[in-house]
């Protein structure tokens, strides 16, 4: 038996999967885009200047001085558990603690979820154009990924997620978000949220319901979630990282309470609830603090940038192109004219104009979609006087491409 060492430049033997994944355009982004000079409509991410730093750094110093065990490995947060059953209530879903799971934000959610629902090679029904985080989560398992068209006006086409049931297909779940999908920003119907859960309940199938968006919502007042039309086969996710801040890597997943404990294993394996003092902080927040009068700072806030944005593209973007107001979440879906490459026009507008923003066709997952002319702008993140330089320089951008390719 050989005693040679391997060169050092061998390299050790990934899984299978591995080999074909790739780095998500969110993440590229979030090196491009990171430079002062760039004004980014790239990324999700909320305002900075919206946290509220002040009474969360009271919250976090009243649990560091009452509770010293705080910092410890430990059970979740019950007080917090009560007050999500609260925070649901006004999402018009009715629950208790004991169907309330709390997350390490709601990437883990899905993340979670995916583990507890999926094996290698099953079936997945999802749009067309979906979210690249829960892209990645589910590319481990190398899926069976069953698409449906996604509708820029009316969402998921529910007619062919049940013409799909019919011919018998049976996937471990559905994934679907009701409220500001991301990236097309629609909201489905009260009537398609009831038929789509009406499915899942007739088949048997769980919906894998993401609902990171559901309280930003520019109405006057919101849709129910899907949760709120089926308490066993609707997983519902929601996160404070929209609200609060997503450094606090909190959210949760409320579902049926016998899934619970095979949930919490899931879970141990994967991070041995190590956020017991984000809990705790944001518990004591929203027993000291009034979370309401902060969520309707935030909507104003985040309305009049969307507002922002909307009347600037509509002063400087060419007539051809064309998106609808999104009544909830942080983005809007544009259609440039249909000669222009989307990804192809991203380095023009990062190299000569300082702008960045998420080309559509990194959201599809199939070679039938087509998003080639699309984008997705953020709002939430800028002023809206940077909103404004940001969409002059964007529509020089689409200019100089356009004069570039005639």
């Amino acid at each position: 038996m050989s005693n040679t060492l391997a060169p050092l430049t061998a390299e050790a033997p990934l899984a299978n999967w591995v080999g074909a994944v790739k780095r998500s355009e969110l993440q590229k982004m979030l090196s491009a885009a990171s430079s002062p000079d760039i004004i980014s409509f790239a990324l999700g991410l909320p305002a900075p200047e919206f946290f509220p730093r002040e009474a969360l750094s009271r919250a976090a110093a009243a649990v560091l001085a009452s509770d010293a065990r705080s910092l410890q490995y430990g059970p979740p947060s019950q007080l917090l558990k009560r007050q999500i059953v609260d925070l649901m209530t006004q999402r018009g879903v009715k629950c208790h603690e004991g169907q309330i799971f709390l997350t390490s934000g709601a990437q883990q959610g899905m993340n979670l979820l995916a583990r507890l629902l999926l094996d290698t090679g099953g079936q997945v029904l999802a749009e067309e154009m979906i979210y690249t985080g829960f892209q990645q989560v589910i590319e481990p398992y190398q899926p069976n990924l069953l698409t449906i068209r996604a509708d820029p006006e009316t969402g998921m086409d529910v007619s062919a997620v049940e013409s799909i049931l019919e011919r018998g297909a049976r996937p471990a779940f559905i994934y679907a978000m009701s409220d500001g999908h991301n990236p097309l920003t629609v909201s489905l119907s009260l009537g398609n949220r009831k038929r789509l859960a009406e499915l899942a309940r007739k088949y048997h199938i769980p919906i894998m319901e993401d609902d990171a968006y559901g309280f930003l919502y520019y109405g006057a007042a919101c849709v129910p979630p899907l949760r709120a039309f089926d308490d066993q086969w609707v997983f519902y996710i929601g996160s404070f990282s929209k609200t609060l801040g997503p450094g606090l890597r909190s959210g949760w997943i409320v579902l049926p309470e016998s899934l619970i404990p095979k949930l919490s294993i899931v879970k141990e394996a994967s991070d041995i609830d190590t956020t017991t003092f984000a809990q705790r902080t944001i518990a004591a927040f929203l027993e000291a603090e009034d979370f309401n009068q902060h969520l309707v700072r935030l909507r104003r806030e985040y309305k009049m940038r969307r507002d922002a944005m909307l009347c600037s593209m509509r002063d400087h973007f060419p007539p051809q192109a064309r998106w609808r107001v999104p009544d909830t979440g942080v983005f809007i879906w544009v259609e440039l004219p249909s000669e222009v490459d989307a990804a192809a026009m991203l380095s023009v507008a990062i190299e000569k104009e300082r702008v960045a923003f998420i080309p559509g066709q990194a959201f599809c997952v199939n070679e039938n979609c087509r998003a080639t002319n699309c984008m997705r702008l953020n709002f939430s993140n800028s002023s809206p006087e940077l909103i404004e330089e940001g969409i002059k320089r964007l529509a020089r951008a689409i200019g100089s491409y356009e004069n570039e390719s005639n």
